[in-house]
């Protein structure tokens, strides 16, 4: 495969990887994914810029002979997870002379993960240089954008920020170069949604730096690069804003249609006050696309089945990766069904907890199918949540 040239001596070297169908044993993907990786040759050295995972390593390193890509003096590790960092090792083989240039938390994470000798690494401080001749690469430590070891590569001469994963999408393309459209915007916000979403704030603060910086080129490791980074920044800018939009999230679990019917009632009930709803299956739906949802989402109703004496297993579920995402959600409520008895909803509440949501009403536990005054309850419910919509201008 031929590198692509973004711009002045600065390659895409990375790969499409279109029939993975699953990110970290945890995510759906859509279309696949990339793995970014970039060489930059300068007039005296030549660097690599994040590598490859690792079962791609040997087409990955194939293609650096294609290139006639000789030498290669530094490889810049921005994080460690594998999926960027995986080939180093056999670059190390294939490259001995070069030496990994990383922060202290990446060199500890790549001699614990791919067991990168101590003397191979380059240990760098925040904003500190290094020269490959007529390019400068500069150094941001970066930690919680998604881990704590993670930093940006500042390309300084041609004004393009490596971001790693920050900025990213789960989005494969034959011409590495961005054309912003809607279908990009949903792989961007999805993976938002998915690995940034519980960052909220350092994905905030990072996005209004990186748009003071006036970068021109936005290289990230997953998905296309941004020629125009206004695009993907002002994405950003209001996915993680504070205030939520005027949208009830209600995933539910239902396993002879009473908890069904009532999720399909409070729905009915908010749209005809002008409130968008987003119902969710939990056995069935795509789960990135509640990921989705929950990114703009003011309120959560959460609706499930009892199995034996407690709440559904999925519904457990949904509420626990509810609070690692920590949406920016302000609200909730809680109703279900049962049939001879239990507790529905105190382990729910426990993991919805961390959210510190203000649930609008009394949870509603309804005995078989509901009647006609549980569904005055219903109505309370629906009420309860169109008031605090107003209470916070989204109405």
């Amino acid at each position: 495969m031929k590198f692509q040239e973004i711009k002045n001596n600065v390659f895409y070297c990375g790969l499409n990887d279109r029939d993975r169908k699953m990110f970290d044993e945890l995510i759906p993907l859509e279309n696949g994914t990339s793995y970014n990786s970039y060489l930059v040759k300068g007039s005296e050295k030549t660097a690599i810029i994040d590598t490859m995972y690792p079962p791609f390593t040997e087409e990955y390193l194939k293609n650096f002979d294609e290139n006639g890509i000789a030498k290669v003096d530094y490889i810049i590790e921005n994080h460690g997870e594998q999926d960027h960092s995986g080939s180093i090792p056999a670059l190390l083989e294939k490259f001995p002379e070069a030496i990994v240039v990383t922060n202290a938390k990446v060199a500890e994470n790549i001699q614990s993960m791919l067991h990168v000798s101590p003397e191979k690494i380059k240990v760098i401080s925040n904003n500190e240089e290094l020269s490959l001749g007529d390019k400068t690469l500069q150094f941001i430590i970066a930690p919680g954008v998604h881990w704590p070891d993670t930093m940006f590569t500042l390309i300084k001469e041609d004004n393009m920020l490596c971001t790693c994963d920050f900025l990213g999408a789960h989005y494969t393309f034959d011409n590495v170069i961005a054309t912003p459209s809607k279908e990009l915007e949903h792989s961007a916000k999805r993976y938002y949604a998915e690995i940034m979403m519980p960052f909220r704030m350092m994905c905030k603060k990072y996005t209004q730096m990186i748009k003071d910086m006036n970068i021109e080129y936005v290289l990230p490791s997953h998905g296309p690069v941004y020629k125009d980074p206004s695009f993907i920044l002002d994405l950003y800018t209001d996915w993680t804003a504070d205030t939520p939009k005027n949208l009830v999230v209600l995933p539910y679990v239902s396993m002879y249609e009473s908890t069904k019917s009532m999720i399909d009632y409070i729905a009915d009930k908010l749209n005809a006050q002008g409130i968008e709803t987003f119902k969710f299956d939990i056995i069935d739906d795509d789960l990135g696309d509640l990921a989705m949802s929950l990114v703009d989402a003011a309120t959560i109703v959460l609706g499930t089945s009892m199995v034996l004496a407690g709440p559904h297993p999925a519904a457990v579920n949904i509420a626990y990766l509810a609070s690692v995402l920590r949406p920016k959600a302000k609200f909730a409520a809680l109703v279900g069904s049962y049939g001879w008895g239990g507790k529905l909803f105190d382990l729910i509440a426990q993991l919805l907890a961390p959210l510190k949501l203000d649930i609008v009403a009394e949870p509603l536990q309804v005995k078989g199918k509901p009647k006609t005054e549980d569904f005055a309850k219903l109505d309370e419910i629906a009420n309860a949540i169109v008031e605090k919509h107003k209470s916070i201008g989204l109405i």
